[in-house]
């Protein structure tokens, strides 16, 4: 596949970067959005709560019961809980038609809920070379699926910390955005080269909501905002697990090993406030990808229960597992129920 030449924004944003400063480029760009935005009648904003993932062998016993009852559905059993799930295992294979429909099929019970899926990394992180049609085609079997039954709230294109804001890069974040540009897209980059003044109205643009990131904070790392850039709003809460977050050989469940703390989130729930007064918002999604033993779980409990108001439900074990953190905020489901799923 021939890469497309750089056009437009993408090449004005290398040559001409920003020398003001990181936080007056985001304003800049955020003052331009908001004066854009359409104000008239009352809209409710959709606030979707939820964590990344749901099958992970260490939520059993904390998230789910152990053992579990029989024909128990684990993926049923958290859309109980949360109206949204950001699919994890899309980012290593995409899914195939007939997974999506059995996804589908699980959270019908909850008919506010909705998937958002992180893009298959061959189109994030493994860029060495251009990715075949036939490739592109089994991304799209799978989400076309989710897209069609009105479940799928967002695509997350995902790109690491090393994706830094070159000409080739930009080049390449432009061919995966208009391959995919049929699916709400929502961009999560992580270096601070991305920041130039123009970069939050060129997402507007394209119709691309920016995802708004927690993360470990080290050299050139993008910091917390709450910016809005299209329809979707998107908050993805990393945890901050400062010691394994770059550490090549740390296992991927000691970088996500973090509980955040009431007073940790409070400004993420201000700032999911702020993104869904947004104009241009119609949904906002809230995600929490520190998912070591459920503490993503708890996370995204007690951040629904500040924004909305209110205790929720939590699954028993969770509740247990992470009393201190949450008798504020929520109160356990019954033990009876486990059987219902």
């Amino acid at each position: 596949m021939r890469m497309p030449s750089v056009r437009g924004y993408w090449l004005q944003h290398l040559r001409h970067p920003f020398r003001g400063g990181t936080e007056q480029a985001f304003m800049s760009g955020m003052n331009v959005r908001r004066s854009s935005g359409k104000r008239g009648r009352p809209r409710r904003t959709e606030v979707r709560f939820g964590p990344a993932g749901w099958m992970y062998k260490d939520w059993e016993g904390i998230v789910y019961p152990k053992p579990k009852p029989p024909h128990f559905d684990q993926l049923a059993y958290i859309a109980d809980f949360f109206d949204t799930i950001e699919i994890n295992s899309s980012f290593y294979g995409p899914p195939a038609p007939r997974t999506s429909r059995q996804w589908v099929q699980r959270v019908s019970a909850n008919e506010g809920f909705r998937f958002t899926a992180k893009l298959w990394k061959r189109f994030t992180h493994e860029r060495a070379k251009a990715w075949t049609r036939s490739e592109v085609t089994k991304v799209r079997s799978g989400f076309d699926v989710l897209m069609e039954s009105g479940k799928l709230g967002a695509v997350l294109l995902q790109f690491p910390w090393s994706f830094k804001r070159t000409e080739a890069n930009q080049e390449w974040l432009e061919d995966v955005t208009r391959t995919f540009n049929l699916y709400p897209l929502v961009l999560e980059v992580r270096h601070s080269s991305w920041l130039t003044p123009d970069f939050l109205p060129m997402l507007a643009e394209e119709g691309i909501g920016f995802v708004n990131i927690d993360q470990p904070l080290f050299s050139k790392s993008i910091g917390p905002t709450a910016h809005a850039t299209s329809r979707v709003g998107y908050i993805r809460v990393h945890g901050r697990n400062y010691k394994d977050w770059f550490r090549k050989k740390a296992p991927v469940e000691q970088r996500y090993n973090y509980l955040y703390r009431a007073d940790q989130l409070e400004p993420w729930v201000e700032r999911t406030k702020e993104v869904a007064a947004d104009p241009a918002t119609r949904e906002v999604y809230v995600v929490t990808n520190n998912h070591y033993k459920g503490k993503a779980v708890a996370n995204a409990l007690m951040m629904k229960s500040m924004t909305v108001g209110g205790t929720v439900t939590a699954p028993p074990g969770v509740y247990e597992a992470y009393r201190e953190s949450l008798e504020d905020y929520a109160d356990p489901a019954p033990e009876s129920e486990l059987n219902t799923y």
